[in-house]
């Protein structure tokens, strides 16, 4: 497991981002507080503050987290 702060600070985004992540055949929770939601939720990322960088957990071997984040780099923050 590997944790990486994102930013998703517009819908468009946000929308990509989901687009994104949906692709891996992996689990993703995003941690907001005392909030866990699964990433691939778009109405669950909207629940939650997102004027703020916010804690991406990403489930996967090491070997396919190079390329998770690989994809995901315009949203590390």
């Amino acid at each position: 497991m590997k944790t990486v702060q994102i930013s998703l600070n517009s819908i468009d985004k946000v929308k990509a981002f989901v687009n994104e992540i949906t692709k891996f055949d992996t689990d993703f929770d995003l941690v907001s507080g005392r909030y866990v939601i699964d990433a691939k939720s778009i109405m669950g990322i909207f629940s939650l503050d997102l004027s703020k960088p916010i804690d991406l957990c990403i489930h996967a071997d090491e070997a396919t987290i190079d390329s998770i984040l690989e994809v995901l780099k315009p949203y590390i923050v």
